[in-house]
Parts: structure tokens; C-alpha cells; sequence
């Protein structure tokens, strides 16, 4: 009777550890932030970090890449491969929120299915969550993502985030295939298309399109352009040039230690002063944490001083700046500056 007994609770058991059980999907750790979405291979993903209080957050799912993208305060942090909804279970494009989260959900259809990390965006169904990730679309209709981008988007992201699920054909060639720069509203997900720069127009500069929130910086080196972004809208974007010895290349992000001090009344200096800045440990970078941004470096980028009046008195600690070698422009911007020239732009 005993042994009966016992076998009777190892039949019970198996259920529960079957039910125990749920794998993990991808890779474990972030590529380097300098890998491109293009170039990851099934379950990689990159996560250059997040801060809640950078700005609104993002994202956007391309069908066609098979890639996700996660903007923060309009600046590309994050990005992953995924798997979508295959033949007969396509995953519906369109503008979704988030509108429930559930970090160890099981399906209701699907003999319990471990969803973890789930983000509903449809009350039928349709959901982020880590799963498989076999290089195409093989789910039922959600989005797949790796276990542990899954987790870290699951942390970051809020109740009525805006996710957009783009495909070419359905969609605007900016949503299909994403850049470094947030093609969307982060309030409605509506595209938003900025005009390019004029030839011969240095700068334009615009808050009234998000009077407040924090800002982002990204300086694009190949563009010779940096952009502002204020709430996830841009607010304004200057050319920029670039000189002197050992130009740095790649990806790197520092943030602000020290806001800017305007200068004491009836003072006069020949140019605005700068914030502090620290540099962010991003992967690839780790051990740029904290290092303070070297002047030489800061030297080697002119901007018009006109613009950096209109910016530096927004800046304060905790807004970021990205800078990369990656153009976020989806076509030419005219007449470029010139490169090596110590002569600060015209108004």
C-alpha cells in the first residue's frame, strides 16, 4: 500500500515538473553595441542599457526583418531578432500598447506553453514573450523574443507602451526598416518624417514641438549632423564639423555629471561652455563607465555656437549623448561641411 502510495505521488509530480520547466530562448549576454541588426544571427540581441527616467520608450517590430527595435527618448538602445506568426497565424500589423503584463504567463490555448516575460498587445492573443527563435516566422501569432532581451524589455517598459509591428507592403519603408533615430511618436506611433536640412541651412532648432521632458543627443560622424530629442520628438538638428588628429570611431554614449552653468551677467566668452560629461559602459565598452569624456575629443566636433546657445540651457544631468559612425539619415542631406577646418560653421 505504501509503495502504491508513493508511486501514485511520483505520477502526480511529473505534470507539475513538466509544468516547472520552461526554457531559455537565445543568447544570454548582449552582443557589442556596434553589431548590427543585420548581422545578428538567431537568438542575439543587443542591449546598450536603459534608464527609465531617459524619456518615453518604444518599440518597433519589423515582420520583414524579423527584428525588433527599442527606442528610448527617440535614440536607438536595444535591438534583437525575433520570430513572428507563421502561415495561417501571421502576426497583425498596425499600432498596439501594452496592455498587460505578466512575467511567468502560460497560454490558454496552447496546453500551457511557458509565455514568459509575456506583453499583451491584443486581448486574442497576440503578445511579446520569449520563445522559440528558429531564424523565421514559427510562432502562432506573437512576437518571440530572446529570454533575455525579453526580460530586460519586460523591466524597462511600462503599461501602454507603444509597440508598431511593420511590414513592407503594409507599411512606410522608415517602420519596415528602422535606423539609429525613432521614426515614430512615442505617445501615438504615428510616423513622424523630419525634414532633411536644406543646402546651406546650418541648423534648425524647434521646442515647441515637446516643451519639456529630458533630452538625447545623437552625433552622427558619417552624416556630420546631430540631432536633439526632447520626449522622443526631435527638436532640432545642426550640421557639425569634425577635425584633428585620432578622430574616434565606433559607438559610444556618455551622460551629463554636471549641467551647464550660463555665464555670470555682462561676462563675454568667444564660445559656450560645456557640460560635464561621463561616459556610459556600453557592450563592447564596459570599461568606459565613468570616465570623463576627454577635452581633446570634445574638442574635435564645431558646433555652430547660434545652436549650442538654444541647447546648453536644457541640459541637464542625466541627458545623454550618443555618438556614431553609423549614418541616420535615409538619404542625402546637400552640401556637407568640410571635414578638418578649425573655423567654428557659420550662422
Amino acid at each position: 500500500m505504501r509503495r502504491y502510495a508513493k508511486v501514485l505521488g511520483l505520477i502526480a509530480l511529473v505534470p507539475l515538473l513538466a509544468l516547472a520547466a520552461v526554457p531559455f530562448w537565445g543568447d544570454r549576454q548582449s552582443r557589442p553595441i556596434d553589431t548590427a541588426a543585420a548581422d545578428l544571427k538567431p537568438g542575439q540581441w543587443v542591449w546598450a542599457g536603459d534608464d527609465k527616467s531617459a524619456g518615453p520608450m518604444a518599440v518597433i517590430v519589423s515582420l520583414t526583418e524579423q527584428r525588433a527595435y527599442v527606442y528610448r527618448n527617440g535614440i536607438l538602445m536595444a535591438w534583437s531578432t525575433v520570430s513572428t506568426g507563421k502561415a495561417g497565424y501571421e502576426t497583425p500589423t498596425g499600432v498596439f500598447t501594452i496592455l498587460q503584463k505578466d512575467k511567468d504567463h502560460r497560454s490558454n490555448k496552447y496546453n500551457s506553453a511557458p509565455m514568459p516575460y509575456q506583453q499583451r498587445l491584443t486581448w486574442d492573443g497576440v503578445a511579446l514573450h520569449a520563445g522559440g527563435l528558429p531564424g523565421y516566422p514559427e510562432s502562432h501569432g506573437c512576437v518571440h523574443l530572446p529570454t533575455g532581451f525579453a526580460q530586460k524589455l519586460f523591466d524597462a517598459s511600462t503599461m501602454g507602451m507603444v509597440v508598431v509591428v511593420a511590414e513592407a507592403g503594409h507599411s512606410a519603408a522608415d517602420l519596415v526598416h528602422p535606423g539609429a533615430l525613432s521614426p515614430i511618436d512615442p505617445s501615438t506611433g504615428k510616423d513622424v518624417d523630419m525634414p532633411l536640412l536644406e543646402d546651406g541651412q546650418p541648423w534648425r532648432w524647434d521646442p515647441s514641438r515637446a516643451s519639456k521632458g529630458p533630452l538625447s543627443v545623437v552625433l552622427s560622424r558619417t552624416d556630420r549632423i546631430l540631432f536633439v530629442y526632447r520626449d522622443g520628438v526631435e527638436i532640432g538638428r545642426t550640421r557639425i564639423k569634425l577635425g584633428g588628429p585620432d578622430l574616434r570611431s565606433g559607438t559610444h554614449a556618455y551622460v551629463v555629471k554636471a549641467g551647464y552653468v550660463p555665464p555670470a551677467a555682462g561676462s563675454v566668452t568667444p564660445t559656450t561652455p560645456m557640460p560635464e560629461w561621463i561616459g556610459i559602459g556600453v557592450p563592447g565598452s564596459e570599461d568606459a563607465a565613468g570616465a570623463p569624456l576627454p577635452e581633446d575629443l570634445a574638442r574635435q566636433v564645431v558646433i555652430p555656437e547660434a545652436f549650442k546657445a538654444q541647447v546648453l540651457p536644457l541640459v541637464q544631468p542625466g541627458t545623454v549623448l550618443v555618438a556614431t559612425d553609423a549614418s541616420v539619415l535615409p538619404r542625402t542631406t546637400g552640401v556637407h561641411l568640410q571635414v578638418i577646418d578649425a573655423d567654428p560653421p557659420e550662422r
